[in-house]
């Protein structure tokens, strides 16, 4: 539990200067090699809500670039999806949380719950461009369609701040959430905001318009990942303290059916056609593929090494990047059901 005096300078931080010079605060651009991994595990490292595991992949939307990272790493590695290799990493993060690219893929964000920031690199230089001010305990992060807003969820402080991209800066707090953590979608026609909260076990409705909340979704255990239909009517939802995915249906504020997967399921992921659902099983090591239609498991991949929440489709919706804990990315053959490559950061 965080002490409670670390909440009162919070909105101050992020109600204040929200944009610093890239020049003071840009991690660290090198090569792999180039730090040894004797040399990184000697460095002392304090992590203000180190005990919250999470991993993260972010492809760019022309699949050029793969950014993944993982919070027990204070490296984000980006990977040349068109060579296979690593073409970058990124240093100077404590525990890097979430990312996500806008809409243009000219950028993309960081999140570091440590440190309190969320960087905006540069897709192409892999320069920090700038930074929006968070408070610790900065985690989710969602952007709308538009690229104008980004979302922001604060575990520590069980807020979501609203920054205004055009203008760099923060426009609204939301209060009345209770940590939330990497879970956080718009849905589909941007007019509502979805929140997990890891305490509780609930899913909070935000009016992206008025910036206030408006219903919640309860009933689940252990909320990891949520995924929403085109139509914005169904959720998924990944529970890890019940081995389940969890089926609701959003109008109704409901859960209308549980689907056994895996252990430990972190991932709900639903593909780019709608059709299949995939949970990444941390304990399993594996995928569960759900079909939406029969709302059931089909089948099970395998050959993971502790998936989380990160896994991303191609456009055309054929290939899976699946995160692994070492930073790994592994590339599926959806329609063969099976891992065809893997990205190694070494």
């Amino acid at each position: 539990m965080k002490h409670p005096h670390l909440r009162i300078p919070l909105i101050t931080t992020v109600l204040g200067t929200a944009m610093t010079t890239a020049a003071t605060v840009a991690p660290a651009l090198t090569p792999l090699a180039s730090v040894p991994a004797t040399v990184a595990a000697a460095m002392p490292r304090w992590t203000f809500d180190g005990a919250i595991h999470n991993n993260s992949l972010a492809v760019s939307p022309d699949e050029t670039i793969a950014v993944a990272s993982y919070s027990e790493r204070p490296d984000v590695v980006v990977y040349d999806l068109r060579t296979g290799a690593v073409r970058a990493v990124l240093h100077g993060y404590i525990t890097p949380r979430n990312i996500v690219f806008e809409p243009s893929g000219d950028s993309f964000y960081i999140s570091d719950s440590s440190l309190g920031r969320i960087d905006r690199v540069d897709s192409r230089s892999l320069q920090v461009l700038s930074n929006l001010a968070a408070g610790a305990g900065a985690f989710g992060t969602t952007i709308s369609a538009d690229g104008g807003a980004l979302y922001v969820n604060n575990e520590a402080a069980s807020t979501v701040t609203r920054f205004d991209l055009t203008h760099q800066r923060a426009d609204a707090v939301i209060t009345g959430f209770a940590q939330p953590r990497q879970g956080v979608r718009l849905s589909p026609d941007g007019n509502t905001l979805l929140v997990t909260n890891f305490l509780g076990d609930k899913i909070t409705l935000v009016d992206a318009h008025a910036n206030t909340i408006s219903g919640e979704i309860a009933g689940f255990n252990k909320i990891r990942a949520i995924s929403i239909s085109a139509d914005g009517k169904t959720l998924y939802a990944a529970n890890s303290g019940s081995n389940s995915v969890s089926v609701v249906d959003v109008e109704q504020h409901r859960i209308i059916r549980s689907i056994p997967v895996g252990r430990d399921p972190y991932g709900a992921a639903l593909s780019p056609d709608g059709k299949t659902v995939y949970s990444g099983n941390l304990a399993d090591n594996s995928l569960s593929v759900i079909d939406v239609a029969t709302q059931r498991v089909v089948n099970t991949i395998t050959g993971f090494n502790e998936p989380r929440q990160a896994i991303v489709f191609n456009r055309a919706g054929s290939v899976a990047y699946v995160l692994n804990k070492d930073l790994s990315v592994s590339k599926v053959d959806l329609v063969a059901g099976r891992i065809t490559e893997t990205l190694r950061p070494e």
